[in-house]
């Protein structure tokens, strides 16, 4: 019995022998090249547990490997020739050294990182297949234009104590399109309503929409959603009272008696909009966190949007501020969207005007060197009983084509009483623009006069025997001017051509235009950042003159503009 149980005790030592090495579980001693980033502060990959149990396995067989060319070795030139055989083997001395023996050490993918609660389900999957699919040269277009908004949207929301993942609803809401409008005429990058734009701040008239502005409009959508947030303390609830409003979400939650979104949305209380909006918003967050993933490998980010700011102290021609900054109307249009018209708005002191970055460095002593009757060259008129694009035309020294490309008229025909129409600002202003250009020995060889309780332009014409329209011309009276007793008015000639050495700053320069075929007064100012009503006075000429080609006229331009 004894000789039985150590022949079998020998059988077990021989076959312990000749078995495998075992493999040792330990920590590595080092984490791979390249994964400190990754890791946080306890050494484990961040959002992955199981990546710490792949790194101790892929070192402990590096270890057995080593182990096994040892002991399988006959010689020590056997072991050499085995240790050469595996890829980029060096020295087998330093166990460290020996890890690269075996197969390369691979990190696990790292989880994307959120500041706000993603979940993953069916609704979610339904559009992440869809936008991968279907909707992918859409969703393309979209990640393209992440990459100019979505910086400063994420950083407003930063701002304003919110998630910066949360800006990526601007893609659901318009495709980070600052034209875009819905069925209902919400508008703007975050599709504001009007009258929720007001509540936070949104301006909206003739001249400017500010549900456009990027800045703006962001911040008052970080503030709606930080408000709706406090409301029902429920980031998904938030998100779609943005879509529904709150009043919709607040009763579904009393009917179903739930303040769970996905539970809300299986009911019938909401719209399949409504339902819809926070899978869509889920599926594009993962997406573009990792799009390479989704197959969007190629995709062209744009550039981000910068600019600077110049501050304008009265309402300005937005031509005249691109010429001004070498630069061109369709730049500074794209970087203020929410202006409607060809200039800031008027009456509005100290409008922040955004400029392509590097030009607002010397604008402001450019602008001071524009005289203030130049710097804007519209105003606001509503069409009146009689009024035609003709009679309108002449009144204010422009062809008619450009009235009616001025203000897209499509049908010259169709003007409306009180319709609104953009003209040139200096017409139908009473106010003497020479007189306030002129030098003081100037104004002093000019006589002027007083205008009186029932004095008419006819009455003042004929005591001074000069015509109405010189009096119009001398003072810049539109013809629904309208005399105020008080007023000022010039009532003689200006001496022929010496008031432009008079006129002239030292910024400006004499310059001789010849009049070529289709030339308007007005595109001329155009051209030179003039004021029409300025041509006219510094060549003498009456308001219902036409020009002529070959005509030559002499105008003072800034900045040796010609």
């Amino acid at each position: 019995m004894k000789n039985r149980y150590f022949v079998l005790l020998l059988v077990l030592l021989l076959c312990g022998c000749a078995g495998p090495a075992s493999l040792s579980w330990r920590p590595a001693e080092r984490p791979a090249s390249g994964l400190d980033e990754e890791m946080d502060a306890s050494g484990f990959l961040a959002f992955d547990g199981s990546a710490e149990v792949l790194l101790q396995r892929e070192v402990a067989l590096a270890d057995s490997a080593a182990d096994i060319v040892a002991d399988d070795a006959e010689t020590q030139e056997d072991n050499v020739v085995l240790t050469v055989q595996l890829p980029d083997a060096p020295e087998p001395e330093a166990p460290e050294t020996l890890a690269a023996v075996a197969e390369p050490v691979v990190a696990a993918p790292v989880a994307p990182r959120y500041d706000f609660p993603v979940v993953e389900n069916a609704r979610v999957q339904a559009f992440i297949d869809y936008y991968t699919g279907p909707g992918r040269r859409t969703f393309s277009r979209w990640l393209e234009r992440s990459g100019r908004y979505l910086p400063l949207m994420s950083e407003i929301f930063a701002e304003e104590g919110l998630p910066r993942d949360l800006a990526l609803l601007a893609m659901i809401e318009s495709g980070f399109n600052s034209n875009a409008r819905s069925w209902a005429n919400a508008v703007g990058y975050w599709q504001f309503l009007d009258s929720t734009g007001r509540l936070y701040g949104l301006r909206n008239d003739w001249w400017r929409d500010e549900r456009r502005d990027l800045e703006k409009s962001t911040r008052a959508a970080g503030r709606y959603l930080k408000d709706l947030y406090s409301k029902f303390d429920d980031w998904y609830l938030a998100v779609a009272a943005y879509n529904a409003g709150p009043g919709t979400i607040g009763r579904a939650i009393r009917r179903s008696d739930s303040r769970d979104f996905w539970q809300l949305a299986r009911g019938k209380d909401l719209q399949l909009e409504t339902r819809n909006y926070l899978p869509k918003l889920l599926a594009a967050l993962i997406i573009s966190k990792q799009p390479e993933e989704y197959g969007f490998d190629a995709i062209r980010y744009e550039q981000p949007f910068r600019f600077e700011r110049v501050e304008l102290p009265q309402a300005t021609d937005l031509e005249l501020v691109a010429r001004l900054l070498d630069s061109d109307y369709e730049t500074l249009k794209e970087l203020n969207p929410e202006l409607k018209r060809w200039c800031t708005p008027p009456g509005e002191r100290g409008y922040r005007l955004r400029v392509p970055p590097g030009s607002a460095s010397d604008f402001a002593e450019k602008y001071a060197a524009i005289p203030p009757q130049e710097r804007a060259r519209y105003h606001r008129y509503q069409v009146r009983p009689g009024d035609t694009l003709g009679r309108l035309a002449q009144r204010h020294g422009v062809a008619v084509n450009d009235l009616i490309a001025l203000n897209r008229i499509r049908n010259p025909r169709a003007l409306k009483v009180g319709q609104d129409l953009i003209l040139p600002l200096q017409a139908g202003v009473a106010t003497p623009l020479l007189a306030e250009q002129s030098s003081e020995g100037d104004r002093g060889s000019r006589q002027s006069y007083r205008v009186q309780s029932g004095d008419s332009l006819w009455k003042i014409a004929r005591a001074h025997q000069v015509s109405e329209k010189d009096l119009r011309l001398w003072n810049r009276l539109g013809w629904s001017s309208l005399l105020q007793p008080g007023q000022t008015l010039l009532v003689s000639a200006p001496p022929q051509r010496a008031q432009l050495a008079q006129v002239a700053t030292p910024a400006q320069q004499r310059v001789a235009y010849r009049v070529k075929t289709g030339d308007t007064l007005w595109g001329i100012s155009r051209r030179f950042g003039v004021a029409a009503g300025s041509i006219r006075q510094w060549n003498n000429l009456a308001e219902n003159h036409v020009l002529q080609p070959g005509e030559t006229l002499t105008l003072l331009v800034t900045g040796g503009r010609s």
